[in-house]
């Protein structure tokens, strides 16, 4: 058995979930923040200590669709993810670019993190108005303008840079929809990284289709390299 700690998410597939069943981009949405909350529950179930999700790269930050998204977090996901941080003990880190957000989703992710600050049942990474081409530029930048002095021989250094920080690297990436590409997501954390691509819509996605990638990941050989 391999040791799981940590596991991301590519959640891709939304909207075309909606084209496919005759629904609305909004019901398409709201049906894949359900699935959050279920892929949450599930997280916990098995005790997974970090878990890391795609939830808006920032290519997407343009779409049409993004008043939708806005709608459905100020709708749902201060009370949901309340309910995670107040009964269950997950801590919430978002990351990304919060320039030009909306002040009411500010004010709710400021919030959610700050309540959430002294948990430690479950890390959970969103990543919203994220891309690891404009998480470098930040990362020298900082080093720029701050003049840091790095021991580039001490690798936790070097990850207190990046955004994921002192969590450990993703054991598992998982993308729905179908598509086989890491979309500008994380990618120095990704390194070692065992990748399951799937088919399946993100609404879709079932707590039996997870334990089965986790139960095909158990059984392989990491060689690191090696």
């Amino acid at each position: 058995m391999n040791k799981l700690e940590h596991i991301a998410f590519i959640l891709d597939g939304n909207k075309r979930w909606a084209k496919k069943n005759n629904f609305s981009n909004f019901i398409g949405y709201s049906k894949g923040f359900e699935n959050i909350k279920n892929l949450v529950n599930f997280s916990l179930n098995i005790k997974l200590k970090n878990l890391t999700l795609y939830a808006l790269s920032s290519e997407n930050f343009h779409r049409s669709s993004l008043d939708l998204i806005y709608d459905i977090i100020y709708k749902n996901f201060s009370k949901y993810f309340e309910d995670l941080v107040v009964d269950n003990g997950v801590k919430i880190k978002i990351f990304g670019s919060r320039k030009n957000l909306p002040n009411k989703i500010l004010d709710i992710f400021e919030k959610i993190e700050k309540l959430s600050l002294n948990n430690n049942t479950l890390n959970l990474n969103i990543a919203f108005n994220y891309g690891f081409k404009d998480e470098i530029k930040k990362v020298l930048k900082k080093v720029k303008d701050n003049s840091l002095e790095i021991d580039l021989n001490n690798e936790q250094e070097i990850d207190k840079l990046f955004d994921i920080g002192k969590f450990p690297d993703p054991d598992i990436l998982i993308r729905t929809g179908g598509y086989k590409r890491l979309s500008n997501f994380i990618m120095y954390n990704l390194t070692y990284t065992e990748f399951f691509f799937t088919n399946t819509l993100w609404p879709d996605f079932s707590e039996e289709e997870f334990n089965g990638i986790i139960k095909e990941y158990s059984n392989i050989r990491r060689k690191y390299g090696l």
